[in-house]
């Protein structure tokens, strides 16, 4: 069923309102009537399930049926940073990590970061992405849309650090037979240390095309950072963020594992 993510002052006890690019979405595109049905949220504690009264381009009002509940989010909350990768690779990232179930998204500057970055575009960017991450969430049915943060210096995402109950910083060198510490590793170790924790803030670090340097290695675990490996091969960097984060949210207990 189709699933709009609406402000919360198109909200009312009764009824709702799409407006804008949903309104159109619905009427033109899904050609929407009255009496058809589909799924709105306010993104933080509001679903509901409604059924259309009137609809055109601009606007489509439709009556409560039933309010839902709010449970296909994660309970852990991991945010996904991503040094700035070329091309639309991060658009890859951020509409597969919204469907797997990021909680947010950190794009970040590292030292062999391919990509030329252009201050001039960052908030057409930041736009574009915010858009993937909307339509990414209607379509898995989550009840909030992952926010996509500011591009981050490397040094004020060092400082962000603190703000996470666990950060995984992913290192190629961890993935070598001699390291060996990985996803799983780095959690039973956090999890014998810190105890029980029901709704962690976690922060996984993925790099660009180039890696990381080992300077940046050593800055981030002296960060509380912890180094972790994910496997023996080397996965291209758009691919790194969603096995990094499908692994976590496993061993989390999301999709059956601990």
């Amino acid at each position: 069923m189709q699933r709009y993510f609406i402000a919360a002052e198109q909200f009312s006890d009764s009824e709702i309102r799409l407006i804008g690019d949903d309104a159109h979405h619905a009427a033109r595109v899904m050609r929407t009537k009255p009496g058809d049905k589909f799924i709105v949220s306010d993104g933080e504690s509001r679903t509901a399930l409604v059924a259309v009264l009137e609809a055109s381009a601009t606007l489509v009002t439709a009556e409560i049926v039933e309010m839902l509940g709010n449970d296909s989010e994660p309970k852990w909350a991991i945010t996904l940073a991503q040094s700035l990768p070329k091309g639309d690779k991060m658009e890859l990232v951020i509409q597969k990590g919204t469907e797997i179930g990021a909680y947010a998204f950190v794009p970040f500057q590292s030292e062999r970061m391919v990509v030329q970055y252009d201050a001039k575009k960052e908030a057409k960017r930041i736009e574009r992405w915010s858009k993937i991450a909307k339509e990414a969430a209607e379509q898995a049915h989550r009840n909030r849309v992952p926010a996509i943060e500011p591009l981050h210096s490397w040094r004020e995402l060092i400082k962000s650090m603190s703000n996470y109950d666990l950060v995984l910083f992913c290192y190629e060198r961890e993935g070598h037979l001699a390291h060996g510490r990985g996803v799983r590793t780095a959690i039973n170790e956090w999890t014998a240390q810190a105890g029980e924790v029901s709704s962690p803030k976690v922060l996984l670090i993925i790099g660009s095309e180039g890696g990381f340097t080992d300077r940046e290695a050593d800055e981030a675990e002296a960060a509380g950072a912890v180094l972790v490996g994910l496997g023996r091969r080397i996965l291209r960097t758009e691919t790194a963020g969603i096995v990094g984060l499908t692994c976590l949210l496993y061993e989390s207990g999301e999709m059956g594992g601990a």
